[in-house]
C-alpha cells in the first residue's frame, strides 16, 4: 500500500502533536517545521479536524491539539479518513480490482478501519 503525501503529513502532524499533547500547534509553526505551504497544510488540518483526530481554537493562543489521547487514535480509522477516495488494498476497490481473496466482501465487512 502506498499513502498520498496528504495522508504522510497528516499522520506526521498528528505524531507531532502527540509529542506534546498539552500544547496547541499553528499551522504556520508545523508548516515551517515540515517545510510546506501554509495552505496545503491548512488542508489536512481541516480534514483531521472534521474527523474528530484534532480539536482547533482560533485567534490568539489558539491552534490544534489532538482531540483525543493518541493512544485512542486507530491507524486503520486514521489513513480511511486521509486516503477518502482511495481504497486501502486493490481488494477494497468499487469493482474489487484485481483480488484473488475469495469472499473478499465479507472480509471487508469484519475489518474494523
Amino acid at each position: 500500500m502506498r499513502l498520498t503525501s496528504f495522508t504522510d503529513y497528516g499522520l506526521r502532524m498528528l505524531m507531532r502533536m502527540a509529542s506534546a499533547p498539552d500544547r496547541a500547534f499553528s499551522t504556520a509553526e508545523l508548516a515551517t517545521e515540515f517545510g510546506l505551504s501554509r495552505n496545503h497544510l491548512a488542508k489536512i488540518m481541516q480534514k483531521l479536524a472534521s474527523n474528530g483526530f484534532v480539536a482547533t481554537r482560533r485567534g490568539g493562543g489558539g491552534g490544534a491539539m489532538l482531540a483525543r489521547p493518541a493512544d485512542q487514535i486507530r491507524l486503520g480509522a486514521l489513513i480511511g479518513a486521509l486516503e477518502d477516495g482511495y481504497p486501502l488494498v486493490e481488494c477494497f476497490a468499487a469493482d474489487g480490482g484485481n483480488c484473488s481473496i475469495d469472499g473478499q466482501c465479507r472480509l471487508k465487512s469484519r475489518l474494523r478501519v
